[in-house]
């Protein structure tokens, strides 16, 4: 690590903030091919993009995240107004409704930073700076309707990132939960408080969120031992007939309605094609205190620690783990998984706390980008079958070579570059007056460069230059290149570009990438 010399007042580290990092090279690649497979599949869907400023005022974030809002990074006080960096991009988008009550419905989608003060795990995608991908629908419409399509739009998106099998979306509904919570005997000014406490079952065993709910938060033993029986359910549409045949939980007007929405979630979803990659996880709480229905999250391997699967009620609490330092980073604490990598549900009311009056229903999912990037650069690292990653987009390496007396042909090198970027071909060409052959080739191929333009003087006299595509196997009728005219340049390179961009566009997912160069 590096240090810069201050005027006197002291040495500091030349360093990012923890829990942030810089991107670049292959990363960045990776990354931008993750925004435009999440940006496809919204825009298949008839979205729309909105941004909003980066910071909100404090108090339009304040009370809407229940135990999370610790998080939030307040701002030093500018002009008299407290603000604090946006924690999500749920909340902004319903004050930006609230705001513009001209839109009574919209499909909205929204790619930016979100920041939130949480112990980092970098390399497992938990960052204190990180991207948010969110597809939102606002408008009143037939029930269960917009819900369905927000989870088809998450089975499209995974599989566009080329996780297909390997991904599993848990879903509940807190009208369940509540109705759960209900009848088991949970008080009223406990239920979130409680439901908090249950969203950590895919990160801590049962007996620690069982002594969080009865040492830390004074619920009694036995309630806390009835919610057990319930939160460990999962399953699918088994599980919802066996909830709506249980009498005790029929007894709650809440757990009844979600109960009914669900049923009917369930008839759209197999419409969908969707049921296949979902499980009904009663386990599910997303802490928030905005949602209001359906509930969601997309997991995979390596989102949850280790140390999590397969837990059981049970009676007995053991001792709580001690806190990790806020300070450091946890990659490489095996209780700390990636996390989901999307999530979302149904706040109905959110709108209605900013406007006072106007109530707008919408339903959304985040993805989680750092995390999906997370993921995927480590599955890319074990498959050795994926094309290398490109860090630049040039098709066409112009080259020169000649023999005894060679000058390096720069004039003609120029212009031939200058002749295809006039075309709109990406081009490139060595900044030395006389490179030698074999550090162009190597030039190009550093950067996976695809075709190459080479101008001999031989084959300029005759009006004519080389068009080579790089990468050929030996034995190939065009290895060494094939000789077009000059005069065609631009049309003969771009049409044999088109002709193997048409050849390779069906492989050109983020599953094709590799690590290796």
């Amino acid at each position: 690590m590096g240090k810069e010399k201050g005027d006197g007042k002291g040495n500091f580290q030349l360093k990012v903030p923890k829990g942030t990092k810089d991107w670049e090279g292959k990363d960045m690649i990776i990354r931008d091919r993750i925004f435009s497979s999440i940006t496809k599949v919204f825009k298949r869907h008839g979205a729309v993009t909105i941004d909003t400023p980066v910071f909100e005022l404090k108090e339009i974030l304040s009370g809407k995240y229940g135990e999370d809002s610790k998080l939030i990074y307040d701002l030093a006080d500018q002009g008299g107004e407290l603000c604090s960096l946006r924690y999500d991009l749920t909340v902004p988008f319903a004050r930006w409704l609230a705001m513009n009550s001209s839109v009574q419905n919209i499909k909205r989608y929204h790619i930016a930073k979100v920041y939130r003060r949480d112990q980092p795990a970098m390399t497992k995608g938990r960052m204190r700076e990180f991207y948010q991908c969110d597809f939102d629908i606002a408008g009143t419409y037939d029930p269960m309707l917009p819900d369905a399509e927000i989870l088809r739009i998450t089975c499209e998106i995974f599989h566009e990132l080329g996780w297909d099998g390997k991904f599993t979306i848990k879903i509940n509904h807190r009208k369940i939960l509540d109705g759960i919570f209900e009848v088991c005997g949970v008080p009223a000014d406990k239920m979130r408080t409680i439901s908090s406490a249950v969203d950590k079952l895919d990160k801590a065993p049962w007996e620690e969120v069982r002594r969080e709910m009865t040492e830390e938060k004074g619920l009694d033993a036995d309630v806390a031992d009835r919610i057990g029986e319930y939160v460990v359910l999962k399953g699918s549409k088994e599980l919802l007939q066996k909830l709506q045949a249980d009498e005790r939980l029929n007894a709650s007007a809440s757990a009844k309605q979600g109960l009914e929405d669900m049923a009917l979630l369930f008839t759209y979803l197999e419409s969908f094609s969707v049921l296949k990659n979902l499980s009904f996880d009663m386990s599910l709480a997303r802490g928030l205190d905005y949602y209001t229905g359906v509930i969601y999250e997309v997991v995979t391997e390596g989102s949850a620690p280790p140390t999590s699967s397969d837990q059981k009620p049970a009676k007995t609490a053991s001792k709580p783990r001690k806190p990790a330092d806020g300070e450091e980073d946890r990659s490489n604490d095996p209780s700390v998984g990636v996390g989901s990598v999307a999530a979302g549900g149904r706040y109905d009311n959110l709108v209605s706390m900013f406007s006072g009056k106007q109530q707008i229903p919408c339903v959304g999912i985040s993805f989680g980008v750092d995390r999906i990037f997370s993921i995927t650069k480590q599955r890319l690292a074990a498959d050795a079958s994926s094309a290398p990653i490109r860090t630049n987009e040039v098709d066409v390496f112009v080259m020169a070579f000649g023999g005894k007396g060679f000058d390096g042909l720069l004039p003609q090198r120029m212009e031939v570059a200058r002749r295809l970027w006039d075309a709109g071909v990406k081009a490139e060409f060595s900044w030395k007056v006389k490179p030698k052959l074999p550090q162009q080739f190597k030039a190009a191929e550093v950067n996976g460069v695809p075709f190459a333009v080479i101008l001999g003087e031989e084959e300029l006299a005759s009006g004519k230059c080389k068009f080579k595509e790089m990468g050929l196997p030996e034995g190939h009728a065009e290895k060494d290149g094939v000789l077009i005219e000059m005069a065609d340049l631009e049309r003969e390179v771009k049409t044999r570009i088109e002709a193997a961009g048409q050849a390779a566009e069906a492989t050109n997912g983020v599953q094709d990438m590799s690590l290796a160069q």
